[in-house]
Parts: structure tokens; C-alpha cells; sequence
């Protein structure tokens, strides 16, 4: 598996432990980015991301997230507590919810990687989650 990834999270427990997922299963994590400069810098090249809603600057994950969409054809996951600030959906494949488990996050790894190997769009707004 050579799917590249990109983390956008300002906290950095978080981003290492979405990092130290990613590449137990496999991935490349290419870059941790804590706001919307870092991020759209190191999107080229990427096939997915992980986007916090509320970042370093502000809540620029949504932005972020339609920006990387649009001009480098990254697949975007939000992984947020708060997904009621995503405002535009259209722009992400869906969202998992922190506090987040490992299952969760393959899960949406592989429908992100899938989606950029195939070209696919996503036609719903996914939640990942795993049911104790």
C-alpha cells in the first residue's frame, strides 16, 4: 500500500497518534500540518488527509479541506469533536468524531485511498465509527 496522507491537527498527540495509525497499516504520512499555510503547502503529492474543523488559525479545516479538494484532488476525511462546524460537506468524503478509535481511522483510510485510486466521488456524508 503507497496511499500518501497528510494530517491537518494543531494537537500533537492527536496528529501522532493518527500518524503512528496510518503507518502501522501501512500508509505514508507525508506531513502533520497545524493550520491552513502548512497545509496547503504540503497537500501536493498527497492522496488523502485527515482535517481538524479548528485549527492553529481558527476553524480553517473546512476551507482547507475544499482547497485541497479542488486544486489537488486530495480525498478529505474530517476528524473533529465538533463535525456540527463542518460547512462544507461537499468538499470531504465524511468525518470520524474524536475521541476516535484505531478502527475508525482504517476504515476511513481505506475508503480515502480507494476513492483516489479509483477517481470516485462519494456520494454520502460518511460518520465512521465501530459499535462496542
Amino acid at each position: 500500500m503507497t496511499a500518501t496522507a497528510l494530517i491537518v491537527e494543531d494537537e500533537i498527540f492527536v496528529a501522532l497518534d493518527l500518524e503512528r495509525i496510518l503507518e502501522d497499516a501501512g500508509y505514508h504520512v507525508a506531513a502533520i500540518a497545524a493550520d491552513a499555510p502548512s497545509a496547503l503547502k504540503a497537500a501536493p503529492g498527497c492522496g488523502f488527509a485527515f482535517v481538524d474543523v479548528n485549527l492553529r488559525d481558527g476553524p480553517t479545516g473546512p476551507e482547507i479541506a475544499e482547497r485541497i479538494a479542488r486544486d489537488y484532488g486530495v480525498k478529505v476525511v474530517f476528524v473533529t469533536a465538533n463535525p456540527g462546524q463542518i460547512t462544507n460537506r461537499d468538499a470531504a468524503l465524511g468525518y470520524v468524531r474524536k475521541p476516535f478509535n484505531e478502527e475508525a481511522i482504517l476504515a476511513a483510510a481505506r475508503t480515502a485511498a480507494q476513492r483516489e485510486t479509483a477517481g470516485g466521488e462519494c456520494l454520502d456524508f460518511v460518520q465512521w465509527t465501530t459499535i462496542a
